[in-house]
């Protein structure tokens, strides 16, 4: 048997041009060989292979599942062998040559993939071999994958004309474009603006770790002094701490503007246009398949049943939430005119109000947060929770192919050192590099006869990067967020499906998809958890029990307000594809702020114009999903909490009955068995401090 374990043969000199090692789903990317110019060469391989496995299926007709589906899954798993590295770069180290090659195989990518799932001779295959009397006794995730898979088929038209499938493709491929350009500007965006500063006093406030993240990115630029950017460490630094009001509204609106036909860049990186045509295609695509609207579409593979019931979740929420948000807006106020001089309380105001507020009413000083999480200290930490709950050590490796000395890959082993998965983590913010955190796959699990490929998963943050004289320093958010993207990857990394496009977070119900991510970060909110992952970077001193005591008393401060904000961005998205309230991004969300909003941003505020969840990632009426999901963390992390919290029995159930399943059952009967009952709505409510 050959068991991928992640140690290719590293003596071997690489052939950039070589392109059958970047398809190979058990080994894991070869990153130096993954050059802008052996991407396409790659990719036209691995679809042809997959157009000839097509053809010798619709020839052959085979009626047993090895025979039928297995050459389907190895050919899509040489293609995502490729390509999760490839979109993985793209996310990480973006250049101009790669950006050129990623478009061009997307675009060739997407065709293929449609003019598989519009082929009706394979779906009429697969119907065939999911009614034959051996398919019933097949294992329940071999089952499962080829009943989503013929769904997937019915979604992506195979049931249309020869002239509605053409048009379905050509949606198809333009949608692709233009997500991928959405993203694009708002990564060009984000990196074209910057503000040189020479004058240490408008920095005020900000701290020494800060002054140094700006004098970094200053001698980059071969300047003096310090350069603030909209990169998120930088904009959070001067929102949350700047005394300077004008610096702070500067920062504010070139970050509130970003790709837009506002602000300082106006007009450059404009993702206006693009908005309404992936709006105007998402709505033909949905008409297209029968659906009403893309917001039934997105729901055929959801837990909310319709669109009724998810905009009366949102709506009962707003009304428990505003209330709270309400007096949380005149508490800033009244605190800012009081206390800080400021009369008139702006947006660009509001974080940096809220943090003086929080250290006077409850004595947190976010600096002093911060000086106890260095991120080395805070990954040992976190190393040992993950061995206390699930009884899993990770092992650095010296011996893998990274794209970046930020970087690193860990072996991630069981109690008794077999190694089960993979797990790659990139923590700090750079040029190049898309804002934001999140998870994603590397290598998927896979049994198929004598090889076995284990799991491998992507870990990236945009954390405050190192200086040469100063360390990372962590806010206690920052540790929720690593917490966060970790139980994304344990989901992916604890599968035992063997099926790759329903193990892990492949094919779950993406309105549960935030389960684990949600649960793990309660785990930031222990004591005993919080103060293993802290060490101050100058005494070495844990954190203080008064200081973590302060950080609790504060976990609701403003939630009201950081509730109704999510409420805002859900029914946002969820109304516009609606396309109820017609179809202008900005007529839509100022009537959701109309309804919700507590804090109103000025009329040149372009949010949409950077809402990359929505018009360039996977939440397109779905990002309701963040709260829907909440529900069942929030009651699911109930029973750690009534098991002592940091249990490994509890830790080992949460592995077996949901991170294990993946989408080889409904995401609702894998929380059941781990819960013992249906989730509880009051838990989120609890956990928000609304109830």
């Amino acid at each position: 048997m050959s068991a991928y374990v992640g140690r290719p043969d590293t003596q071997r000199v690489t052939d950039p041009m070589n392109v059958a090692e970047l398809l190979l789903p058990t080994q894991l990317p070869p990153f130096e060989a993954l050059t802008p110019e052996a991407i396409l060469p790659a990719l036209d391989r691995a679809l042809a292979d997959q157009d000839a496995v097509v053809e010798a299926l619709v020839a052959a007709k085979p009626t047993t599942f090895e025979e039928a589906w297995m050459p389907l899954e190895r050919a899509g798993n040489a293609i995502d062998a490729l390509w999760s590295a490839v979109s993985h770069l793209h996310g990480v180290a973006d250049t101009p040559e790669l950006r050129a090659a990623y478009a061009s195989g997307l675009e060739r990518l997407v065709e293929a993939g449609t003019r598989l799932r519009q082929n009706r001779d394979v779906y009429d295959m697969l119907v065939a071999l999911s009614v034959t009397p051996a398919f019933a006794d097949l294992p329940r995730s071999d089952r499962v994958a080829v009943e989503q898979a013929l769904r997937d088929f019915r979604l992506s038209g195979v049931a249309l004309d020869e002239e509605e499938r053409g048009r379905y493709m050509a949606i198809s491929l333009e949608l692709s474009q233009l997500q991928t350009d959405f993203g694009s500007a708002v990564l060009d965006a984000t990196d074209a603006w910057s503000e040189h500063v020479t004058d240490a006093a408008m920095l005020a406030g900000v701290s020494d770790t800060d002054r140094a993240m700006f004098a970094a990115a200053a001698e980059a630029k071969g300047l003096d002094g310090w350069l603030v950017t909209l990169h998120q460490p930088s904009v959070s630094a001067i929102l949350t701490f700047a005394d300077d009001r004008e610096l702070r509204a500067r920062v504010y609106r070139a970050n509130a503007t970003r790709a837009s036909d506002q602000g300082p860049q106006a007009g450059q990186f404009d993702n206006g246009p693009r908005i309404a045509r992936i709006m105007a295609l998402r709505h033909e695509l949905a008409h297209l398949l029968g659906f009403t609207d893309p917001v039934a579409y997105s729901l055929a593979t959801k837990m909310a049943p319709d669109a009724a019931e998810v905009l009366a979740f949102l709506r009962d929420l707003a009304k428990r939430a505003k209330p709270l948000a309400e007096r949380d807006v005149e508490a800033l106020r009244a605190f800012a005119a009081a206390e800080l001089g400021i009369d008139d309380l702006q947006p660009w105001d509001v974080g940096y109000v809220a943090e003086k507020l929080r250290a006077e009413r409850f004595a947190v000083d976010e600096q002093a947060v911060r000086a106890h999480f260095p991120v080395e200290r805070v990954i040992e930490g976190w190393q040992a929770l993950l061995g206390r709950l699930f009884g899993i050590r990770l092992a650095k490796r010296h011996d893998v192919q990274l794209w970046h000395e930020d970087a690193a890959y860990y072996d991630v082993a069981d109690e008794d050192g077999a190694i089960f998965a993979g797990l790659y983590l990139d923590l700090h913010a750079r040029p190049g590099k898309r804002p934001g955190a999140w998870m994603s796959d590397a290598r998927p699990r896979l049994r198929d006869g004598n090889t076995v490929g284990l799991p491998v998963a992507y870990l990236t943050c945009n954390f405050t990067p190192k200086g040469d004289e100063t360390p990372s320093l962590l806010s206690h958010n920052d540790v929720v967020t690593l917490l966060h993207e970790t139980g994304h990857c344990l989901h992916h990394l604890f599968t035992r499906v063997d099926r790759p496009s329903i193990a892990g977070t492949n094919g779950v119900e993406w309105d549960a998809i935030e389960l684990p991510s949600q649960l793990m970060e309660d785990f930031a909110w222990d004591r005993e958890v919080l103060t293993s992952m802290s060490r101050h970077h100058a005494t070495g001193a844990p954190l203080p029990p008064e200081l973590f005591e302060k950080l609790v008393a504060a976990r609701q401060f403003l939630s009201g307000m950081m509730v109704v904000r999510q409420i805002e961005f859900s029914l946002f998205d969820l109304l516009l594809h609606l396309g109820t309230m017609g179809s202008d991004p900005m007529e839509v969300i100022e009537a959701v702020r109309d309804e919700v909003a507590t804090i109103r941003p000025p009329e040149w505020h372009r949010f949409p114009h950077a809402f990359s969840h929505i018009f360039a990632g996977s939440y397109a009426a779905g990002y309701y999903s963040y709260l829907w999901a909440e529900v069942l963390s929030a009651d699911g992390f109930g029973r750690f909490a009534e098991a002592g919290l940091v249990d490994r029995a509890t830790g080992d159930a949460f592995r077996d009955e949901v991170l294990a399943k993946g989408a080889s059952r409904p995401a609702a009967e894998s929380f059941r068995a781990f819960r013992g009952r249906d989730a509880d709505p009051q838990a989120l409510l609890v956990r928000r401090g609304l109830a």
